[in-house]
C-alpha cells in the first residue's frame, strides 16, 4: 500500500506552484519504461505517486523541498521519464517532482552549455547548432524526448560514446547546481570529483536544478549501414572503424541477423535477412575514408548511406541513433512483445572474440546486440543483447552464465543503484546522501547502502524495498 501524507496540507503551502493529483494522470507520471523488463513490471507494476508537483525554477524547487521535509513527505524526482530501471518511479508514494518544465537553456559558449535540468537534449542541440555549430557530445537513444538532468541522474552513456566515453568520464560534465532535502535547502556547485556524488545516483542524494556540459563540433552525421555474412567479421569490423582516430564517428553499433531484417522495419528494403548489420554515424567529410576502410574486410557490403538516399527511400527513415542502445530493444519489443534484454561489457582487448563465443553459445535464445564505446580510453564493447524471455529463472541462468564466461552484467531488471552497477556500495554517494538527505526522502529504495548497510550482495538474494515487500512482491 502507498503511504498516505498530508497532501491536502502541501498543496496549500506550494501556493502558485502547479499541482496534480488525478490518480490516473499521478500513476502516468509514475512510469518509466521500466517495461522492458519482466522482473521490473512484475514488482513496480503497481508503483504510484501521491501527487505531481511541477515547478519551473529553483526557488521553486526549493520552497517544494523545503515544505516536503516539514511534512516528511518523500520526493521523487522525474525528467521526461525515458529510463529503464524504475529510476524514477516512487517506490514510497508521496511526491513525483517533475522538472520537464524547468526547461531552459541558460548560456551557449565556445565548448560548453549551461541548462535548466528538464531542458530536452534534442532543443539544447537546435540552440548550440545555431548559435555556433556545436553539439552535446553525448545523448541517449531517446534523443528527441530525453532531458539533461534525467540523463546525468539515470543514464551513463550511448550516442557519442565512441568518440568520448561515458558520463561519469571526467570531463563529459562540467558543473552541477544541485539542491539538499533539509530543513532549509541548501545550493550547493559541484564540479571536478565532486560530480561522482551524484551523477548516476537516481536523484536519491540531491535534486539537480542547473547543469553545465561540454560541446563537441556539429558535423553533418551521415547513417550508413554495413552488412556482413557472419558476426565475428562484422564485430571485427566494427572494433577496427571504431580504433581509426582520423574517423569521426558518432555512433557504432552491430546487430546480428536476423534481427535487423525482422525489427527495423523501416529500413528492411535496405537489409538482407541473413546479414549481420553495423550501424554507424559518420561524419560527412569521412565517409569515403570509411568506405576505402570497409573495402578491407572480405564480405563487407554497404547496404545504406542516408547521404544519397533518394527522397523516396529517405521518407519516413528514423535516424541511424534510433536503431541502437536501448532502441534497438523497443524495436524488438514491437514485433516480439517477449523480449527483454541484458546489459553487458565484453573487457578490452578481447570484446570480438568474447561477444562472439556468448553469440555462438546462446544462438537464437540471446540476440547479439554491441555498441562500441570509449572504456577507460581504449575501444570495446558494451551488449544489450536481446533475450527471448521464458521465465525469471532462466534469466537469472542466463546472467550467470555470461558473468562465468568473462562478461560483467549490469543487470537492467533491478531497480537499485547497486543491484544494475557493480553490486557494491558507492561509499562516496551514500556519504553524500547522509550530508545531503538526513531523513532519507528523496527517491527511497534505490540506494541499498542507505536502505539497509548490513545487506551482503554477495548472498546471491535480490534486495527487495519494504514497501514492495509490504504489497506482496516477491522478490
Amino acid at each position: 500500500m502507498t503511504a498516505r501524507y498530508d497532501i491536502a496540507t502541501l498543496k496549500s503551502r506550494l501556493g502558485s506552484i502547479r499541482t496534480e493529483d488525478n490518480p490516473a494522470l499521478v500513476k502516468q507520471k509514475s512510469r518509466d519504461f521500466y517495461w522492458y523488463s519482466p522482473t521490473l513490471k512484475r514488482q513496480l507494476d503497481h508503483v504510484t505517486g501521491d501527487i505531481i508537483v511541477s515547478p519551473t525554477s529553483q526557488d521553486e524547487v526549493v520552497q517544494v523541498l523545503r515544505t516536503a521535509f516539514e511534512l516528511g513527505i518523500p520526493v521523487t524526482p522525474r525528467g521526461t521519464g525515458t529510463g529503464n530501471y524504475g529510476q524514477a518511479m516512487p517506490l514510497s508514494g508521496g511526491i513525483v517532482l517533475d522538472l520537464s518544465g524547468f526547461n531552459k537553456v541558460l548560456d551557449i559558449r565556445p565548448g560548453s552549455y549551461v541548462a535548466e535540468p528538464g531542458a530536452l537534449i534534442s532543443k539544447i542541440d537546435e540552440e548550440t547548432r545555431h548559435h555556433s555549430r556545436q553539439e552535446a557530445r553525448l545523448h541517449p537513444s531517446t534523443y528527441h524526448t530525453a532531458s539533461v538532468g534525467g540523463f546525468i541522474a539515470g543514464g551513463s552513456g550511448g550516442i557519442g560514446s565512441i568518440k568520448w566515453g561515458g558520463l561519469r568520464d571526467y570531463g563529459n560534465i562540467i558543473r552541477l547546481k544541485v539542491l539538499t532535502m533539509e530543513a532549509n535547502p541548501r545550493v550547493m556547485d559541484l564540479t571536478g570529483d565532486d560530480l561522482h556524488k551524484v551523477a548516476h545516483a537516481y536523484g536519491t542524494n540531491g535534486i539537480i536544478t542547473e547543469v553545465e556540459m561540454p560541446l563537441g563540433p556539429a558535423y553533418a552525421w551521415v547513417d550508413m549501414l554495413f552488412g556482413f555474412d557472419d558476426f565475428r567479421t562484422a564485430a571485427a569490423f566494427a572494433e577496427a572503424l571504431g580504433q581509426q582516430d582520423g574517423i569521426a564517428l558518432k555512433e557504432l553499433g552491430v546487430i546480428a541477423a536476423p534481427c535487423p531484417h525482422n525489427y527495423f522495419l523501416r529500413h528492411r528494403k535496405f537489409i538482407p535477412r541473413e546479414k549481420h548489420v553495423v550501424v554507424a554515424m559518420v561524419a560527412d567529410i569521412a565517409v569515403a575514408s570509411t568506405i576505402a576502410f570497409m573495402n578491407r574486410f572480405r564480405g563487407a557490403a554497404l547496404l545504406m548511406r542516408s547521404d544519397t538516399l533518394t527522397a523516396d527511400d529517405a521518407k519516413g527513415l528514423p535516424p541511424a541513433f534510433e536503431l541502437t542502445w536501448n532502441h534497438t530493444t523497443l524495436r524488438a519489443l514491437r514485433v516480439e512483445p517477449a523480449i527483454t534484454y541484458l546489459q553487458v561489457l565484453y573487457p578490452y582487448p578481447n570484446a570480438v572474440e568474447l561477444a562472439t563465443r556468448i553469440h555462438e553459445h546462446f544462438g537464437n535464445e540471446v540476440a547479439a546486440h554491441l555498441e562500441f564505446v570509449r572504456f577507460d580510453g581504449k575501444v570495446t564493447a558494451f551488449g544489450l543483447p536481446m533475450v527471448r524471455f521464458t521465465t525469471e529463472e532462466r534469466l537469472e541462468e542466463i546472467m550467470a552464465i555470461h558473468e562465468a564466461m568473462g562478461a560483467p552484467i549490469f543487470n537492467p531488471h533491478r531497480y537499485t543503484l547497486e543491484e544494475g552497477g557493480m553490486k557494491q556500495t558507492d561509499e562516496v554517494q551514500l556519504a553524500f546522501k547522509k550530508e545531503a538527505d538526513p531523513s532519507g526522502l528523496l527517491n527511497p529504495g534505490k540506494m541499498i547502502a542507505w536502505e539497509d548497510p548490513s545487506y551482503d550482495f554477495k548472498s546471491g538474494k535480490n534486495f527487495l524495498f519494504k514497501s514492495l515487500a509490504e504489497a506482496g512482491v516477491n522478490g
